[in-house]
């Protein structure tokens, strides 16, 4: 099969997904997870965990509109303690020495305050996820009142405002020297699964023709929630009647943020297993483009450190991981 058939191909798709951590890869799989970076001698640092499910504990955040909101947030968790996990596997000299507020948690909560720690910083970088993305949008819309007054027209424009801000976050992201490293090991990632999709030896050779734009990606995820809280937050903003209140439309985002969330997933859902119609590729389209600063072209040890990770959670049984 040529590279060009293969593109155009809708062969298998897997639940297998990744994301990229500091000199190396977390890949989840449908019964396990792997982390594997890259060590200081070429080598491998590698570990690999069972996978508990928060709906086989709590089936209730398994049903549709609500296992969007539990997924993130058990994806949050995940991915930090995973990152600061490949922080740990660097060369002592290119790791940050721990923090007195870290070295007392250590003291006072001994193992327990790794949790602690890594709840921290979820909270945390949900906090400036909420106020740069949803918060300060508002607020900056709010400063044009005397321009923009009806209340639809200015939703829109700071509609506009959430998407420039989101950019210009990502453009300085791409831009910082370690967060390029890190973006190539996504670029590594996704060249990974493509190639086990479409069923070719996961050699260094194979992955590299593949396209680094992959349709189920969690920047294209990111980037239905802004598209969809401007379309939700525009029908609920048409018959408020305290529209001018900028505290009124500060609340009613946050109210209204976890529906947006909760959405999305489902339509990001529907996008990666309908990707092979036009409707659905229009969708994923977007998310894809913003690829190309999410995304670098990885060199050789950043795929093989993708392809060990994705052969670890491989299950035993083929098709098992499909989507």
């Amino acid at each position: 099969m040529t590279r060009k058939n293969k593109e155009n191909s809708t062969g298998f798709r897997t639940s297998i997904g990744g994301q990229a951590l500091m000199e190396g890869i977390l890949m989840r799989g449908p019964q396990k997870q792997s982390i594997v970076c890259r060590t200081a001698d070429g080598g491998f640092s590698e570990k690999v965990e069972p996978l508990r499910f928060i709906k086989d504990q709590y089936p209730n955040l398994g049903w549709p509109l609500i296992r969007g909101v539990a997924i993130f947030l058990s994806s949050m968790v995940n991915g930090v303690r995973a990152l600061s996990w490949s922080v740990e596997q660097l060369p002592e000299d290119q790791q940050e020495e721990p923090s007195k507020f870290d070295k007392w948690l250590y003291e006072k909560l001994g193992e327990r305050a790794e949790k602690v720690i890594v709840g921290i910083a979820v909270f945390l970088g949900i906090c400036l996820s909420v106020f740069l993305f949803v918060v300060l949008p508002t607020l900056l819309a709010g400063l044009c009142s005397g321009f923009v007054r009806t209340p639809l027209v200015r939703n829109l424009f700071e509609g506009l405002l959430r998407i420039v801000i989101f950019l210009l976050y990502l453009w300085g992201c791409c831009h910082m020297k370690d967060v390029k490293r890190m973006f190539a090991y996504h670029g590594a990632e996704h060249k990974t699964i493509f190639c086990y999709e479409h069923g070719c030896p996961l050699t260094v050779e194979n992955v590299r023709q593949e396209s680094r734009f992959h349709p189920r990606c969690g920047t294209s995820f990111l980037f239905v929630v802004i598209i969809l809280s401007i379309l939700v937050f525009s029908l609920v903003s048409i018959n408020l009647t305290m529209w001018d209140n900028v505290f009124v439309r500060v609340g009613l985002r946050l109210l209204l943020l976890p529906v947006v969330v909760a959405l999305s997933y489902e339509l990001n859902r529907w996008i990666g297993r309908h990707d092979d119609m036009l409707i659905a590729r229009a969708l994923a389209a977007p998310g894809k483009w913003l690829q190309h600063l999410t995304t670098n072209e990885p060199d050789d040890s950043m795929i093989e450190c993708a392809i060990r990770a994705l052969e670890l959670v491989i299950p035993d049984v083929k098709g098992e991981d499909a989507w």
